[in-house]
């Protein structure tokens, strides 16, 4: 697929999986390194997450997983929100994390339930001030 293409359906699908304020959140990467957020976005949601064959919740699943199997956290919060709002309940993540204590280990899950908490109150935060 031409660049431009996979540009564009890269921010198509980052759009249903984030809200405006999360994607304008890691736009600074765009000042940071031109080259480096076209690569996210055309490879990583453009080629990756926007592929036929799994849905955006069944993707987020697997993200979610490697990201806590390999202790990467940093990027969680992230991919929780958009896990979130592609229709991954709060009760589905939760299960995901304890399944990952069997495999990835206790503290690895210990410390994505405690991200998913906060995750969780940000968002029940910014639903009682609407």
């Amino acid at each position: 697929m031409e660049n431009s293409k996979r540009y564009n359906k890269g921010i198509e699908t980052i759009k249903k999986m984030v809200s405006d304020e999360e994607f304008e959140g890691i736009s600074y990467m765009r000042e940071v390194s031109p080259d480096f957020w076209d690569m996210i976005i055309s490879f990583g949601y453009g080629d990756v997450y926007g592929r036929e064959g799994l849905s955006l919740d069944k993707r987020e699943i697997i993200t979610i997983t490697s990201l806590i199997s390999q202790g990467l956290f940093d990027q969680l919060p992230f991919h929780i929100s958009a896990a979130l709002k592609t229709g991954i309940t709060q009760n589905e993540i939760k299960e995901i994390i304890m399944q990952c204590a069997a495999y990835a280990g206790f503290p690895k899950a210990v410390q994505a339930m405690t991200i998913a908490g906060e995750v969780f109150k940000n968002i029940d935060a910014k639903e009682l001030t609407k």
